[in-house]
């Protein structure tokens, strides 16, 4: 009974550590997101994880439980079967199911939000091959295209803003994501016509994130006049008459 006890005590220590693993991603937990779409996307993925290496574990004490119940104490070799079984559930589900892999075609697809979503996740896919001035502008471009989604939800899908966005979103940035990584690596930092590879494309992802910038600006300006108009009536309606209160009180 003894026995019995402390093999399950150890079976659950396992476990417990293996959970510990599971919940903090890993070794190989990925980059940090570069904006809340590819984060939640990620997070789904986690989730999925999670429910599956829980699947697993139930399968295996209830297996480990089973021989027990048949064959009496499972022994030390069960024991080491069993924290051999947890570990490498652990292992498998903290690398599969894997985030999707987005291809560029699909990048003008979808609604505002899986477009937003999918262009984060390609760029994250990118980041590796990126000299580090362009990582920390394609960063910033993660934190745009959210505010960016934000106010494409609010557009109908006609909207001439929206053909824009997905022209930007969707052919400017991984053409010129592409046509950088086409050169070879020992040419891209070699001066050409004044500028080296490197600089043209942090220069040039520059003006495509000053460009979203513009158009969410664009896209913000009537909600913005709105809470305007509405601030001054309020300031009409109620501080005015406070104000008049004060004038007849005097």
């Amino acid at each position: 009974m003894v026995d019995s006890t402390k093999h399950s005590e150890q079976i659950m220590g396992a476990a417990r550590q293996s959970l510990v693993v599971q919940r903090s991603g890993g070794t190989h937990r990925s980059a940090r997101s570069i904006g809340q779409g590819s984060a939640r996307e990620k997070m789904q993925v986690w989730k999925r994880r999670a429910k599956y290496f829980g699947g697993a574990l139930l399968t295996i004490f209830a297996t480990a439980w089973l021989a027990s119940a048949t064959l009496g104490a499972i022994g030390f070799n069960g024991v080491v079967a069993v924290a051999f079984a947890v570990m490498a559930a652990a292992w498998f589900f903290t690398r599969y199911p894997k985030v999707k892999e987005v291809k560029r075609t699909e990048l003008k697809q979808g609604s505002p939000k899986e477009m937003v979503a999918n262009t984060e996740l390609w760029l994250e896919q990118q980041r590796k091959a990126l000299p580090a001035p362009a990582v920390q502008v394609v960063d910033q471009l993660g934190t745009q295209l959210d505010a960016l989604g934000l106010q494409l939800e609010t557009i109908d899908a006609a909207h001439p803003a929206m053909g824009d966005v997905r022209e930007l979103v969707g052919e400017y940035i991984p053409e010129t994501i592409d046509n950088y990584r086409k050169i070879p690596e020992h040419l891209r930092t070699e001066q050409h016509t004044g500028k080296s590879a490197d600089e043209r494309l942090t220069d040039s992802l520059g003006k495509l994130s000053d460009e979203i910038d513009r158009v969410t600006r664009e896209l913000a300006e009537g909600a913005m006049d709105d809470l305007a108009i509405k601030d001054r009536y309020l300031e009409y309606r109620y501080g005015g008459a406070e104000a008049l209160d004060d004038t007849s009180g005097g």
